[in-house]
């Protein structure tokens, strides 16, 4: 049986140039898009230990008058921090301040992001409020509302140490529930 293996492989090797030409003609893959065959039939399973862990924040829906954050209502403006939420006295992006964001670097352990939710569309913080945050080791992400919800949302359930600081955008209808990558 092994002769005949070696027979075989030494029978290749003297046909060389036509089975060279043939390799190089097979289209070399750096990367795929679609499955290959192997892939196909894999298979992933998920075993929850707990559908919701009672120390992640999960913001569930917003609206002009507030959020519903674990089931609980927060009438107006919030920051959220691991296991807390509190009001938050700003009125619009512009009342924001380096004392309003106080609350995120005084706490153990260490918010590593503050998601900053500013109505219905984004807008720009002062220079000097970001520059105290980033000289205090905190990254601040702002967006509108609605995505500063998913964001955050995103972060907690990845288990990163998280903040939020959100303004409800105004308008006449609640939302949906928020959309993220939460796993239920």
């Amino acid at each position: 049986m092994a002769a005949l293996a070696a027979a075989a492989l030494r029978g290749l090797g003297r046909s060389g140039p036509a089975l060279t030409r043939t390799a190089t003609r097979l289209p070399r893959r750096s990367h795929h898009l679609t499955p290959v065959d192997d892939e196909l039939f894999q298979r992933t399973t998920i075993t929850l230990l707990e559908k919701d862990s009672p120390h992640v924040m999960y913001i569930d829906t917003y609206s002009p008058w507030g959020f519903t954050v674990n089931g609980n209502r927060v009438v107006g403006p919030c920051a959220l921090v691991p296991h807390s939420v509190m009001q938050w006295n700003v009125g619009n992006h512009q009342d924001i301040t380096e004392e309003s964001f106080s609350l995120f670097w005084m706490l153990e352990p260490r918010i590593e992001i503050v998601v900053v939710g500013t109505g219905d569309r984004m807008e720009k913080l002062q220079p000097e409020i970001l520059k105290a945050m980033r000289k205090r080791g905190i990254a601040v992400e702002v967006q509108d509302t609605p995505n500063a919800c998913a964001t955050f949302n995103f972060l907690c359930s990845e288990g990163r140490v998280a903040g939020a600081a959100l303004i409800p955008p105004p308008g006449g209808s609640p939302s949906a529930p928020v959309s993220s990558s939460h796993v239920e």
